[in-house]
């Protein structure tokens, strides 16, 4: 006997069971949520976990979140004082992001830092100040100027600079050993993209941006040796001092001059 209506309508099919929902996003918020309260706890000494071994940070102040340090040292050398407010979201690829404000004397610079497994990026770096200031890093003593440096980007394995892409310009140059402290000018020194060799070499473009002596060449740095190279041609301009002019004279008697009187030098240095 045919069935009836009733009995095919109560025999439809159930509706499907409501999917169930992935669990794990919650789970990978809630750790993340854990690491970011313990380290806005954490006291900021713990950051000398994260330094490599040729830095040195003493008077750390603040939490591991956002601290300071007062006295940083870079193979024993004054670096100055560091700031630093760390961005959450780079935890959870496994790197520390941070905004950093850093100060040797009246020279200060911020920017971007991301530390890795791998090593260090700088990005967006910039500030300047007087570079007598700097003598800790290198600068010789008796230079005086005001520096300005814009770092597009610079990487460190923790062991060599790998990349350098900035531009670091000096006005008001003097030097107490070079035309008896008369004005020497302005001077721009420029790192491409390509300025690291395989050997780690820094190399970079000179170039004057106005004043007394006309400078076009190239410096060259190495940092393992602290040592450097600057490969230019000179000339004096009509605003040239009279003690830089003398100077100047002294080396073409030596070097000679090309025939739209430049002087061609090759300078060793050291820092």
């Amino acid at each position: 006997m045919p069935a009836s209506r009733s009995t095919s309508r109560s025999a439809k099919a159930a509706p499907p069971a409501a999917a169930r929902r992935p669990y794990w996003p919650f789970g990978v918020a809630a750790v993340a949520v854990v690491t970011i309260a313990a380290v806005a706890a954490a006291p900021a000494s713990l950051a000398t976990q994260f330094l490599p071994p040729r830095v040195h940070a003493d008077g750390l102040t603040g939490t591991l979140w956002h601290g300071s340090t007062e006295r940083l040292s870079f193979d024993g050398r004054r670096a100055g004082a560091l700031e630093w407010q760390l961005h959450p979201a780079a935890m959870l690829g496994l790197r520390i992001d941070a905004s950093v404000q850093w100060a040797l004397g009246a020279f200060s610079a911020h920017g971007v830092a991301a530390i890795g497994r791998s090593g260090m990026t700088v990005t967006a770096l910039r500030g300047g100040g007087p570079i007598e200031d700097l003598a800790s890093l290198g600068v010789p003593a008796g230079w005086h100027g005001t520096g300005d440096i814009e770092i597009e980007r610079a990487a460190t394995d923790f062991s060599r600079i790998t990349a350098l892409t900035a531009r670091v310009s000096v006005t008001d140059l003097a030097a107490t050993q070079v035309a008896r402290g008369a004005p020497l000018g302005n001077y721009v020194l420029n790192f491409p993209s390509d300025a690291v060799d395989a050997r780690g070499t820094l190399v970079g473009s000179l170039d004057d941006a106005g004043g007394p002596l006309a400078v076009h060449g190239t410096l060259s740095l190495n940092p393992f040796e602290h040592t450097g190279t600057l490969s230019a041609t000179l000339r004096e301009r009509p605003d040239a001092s009279d003690a830089l002019r003398s100077e100047l004279e002294q080396l073409a008697s030596m070097r000679g001059r090309d025939r739209d009187g430049r002087i061609p030098v090759d300078l060793e240095l050291s820092y």
